[in-house]
């Protein structure tokens, strides 16, 4: 004869929480807050602190890392023959380096764009500072093939910063960067703040 189940233990329970992946985990959390209206400015307060968390410097030692982390297996692995055609050494090198960042990048633009910009400007101002330290490293991986990556993709991030954050915002943002980013990377000072005025007129 089948028993029925018993229900599941206080255990048990913790366990199933603890192995949600992150869209079950989402859906949970989704049910509760529209169970419990009254946890709502809890959760809300809760989520900003926890995206406004981390700094400059550890932004920046991640990108290093992660720059300085695409070897030449990488590298090899990504150039040569395919079956779509031909794909250059600096080419690869420069795909690989920006599909390693690409997640700070989004993470950089969601922040602006749900008005958290301190936040924001601590992700962009880390990733231009990791790139800034990045720039003269000798490297034989794709860092060694496209030099000019760190300097270039700068400039892109920082436009794509300003160009998320609220219009109405944007001006004090821009100040505020250039500023950072004047002693974080003084040698590329002049490429940034332009790169900062074109992003906020966008």
């Amino acid at each position: 004869m089948i028993r029925p189940q018993k229900s599941a233990t206080k255990s048990g329970l913790s366990d199933v929480l603890q192995r949600l992946n992150p869209e079950e985990a989402a859906a949970v959390l989704r049910h509760l807050l529209a169970k419990h209206l009254e946890l709502r400015p809890e959760a809300e307060q809760f989520a900003t602190d926890h995206l406004s968390s981390g700094s400059i410097e550890e932004v920046a030692q991640d990108v290093y890392d992660r720059i300085l982390g695409i070897d030449l297996d990488a590298l090899n692995g990504r150039a040569g023959k395919h079956a779509w055609g031909y794909v250059e050494p600096g080419e690869a090198a420069l795909e690989l380096m920006d599909e390693s960042l690409q997640d700070l990048v989004d993470d950089m633009k969601r922040k602006a764009e749900l008005g958290l910009l301190p936040a924001a400007q601590v992700v962009c101002a880390g990733i231009v500072q990791g790139l800034y330290q990045a720039r003269d490293t000798k490297s034989d991986g794709a860092l060694g093939w496209a030099p000019d990556f760190p300097a270039e993709h700068a400039d892109y991030v920082v436009g794509d910063f300003l160009r998320a954050c609220p219009v109405k915002n944007r001006e004090e943002a821009r100040k505020n960067l250039t500023e950072i980013l004047s002693q974080s990377a003084p040698k590329w000072a002049e490429s940034l703040r332009r790169a900062a005025n074109e992003g906020a007129k966008a």
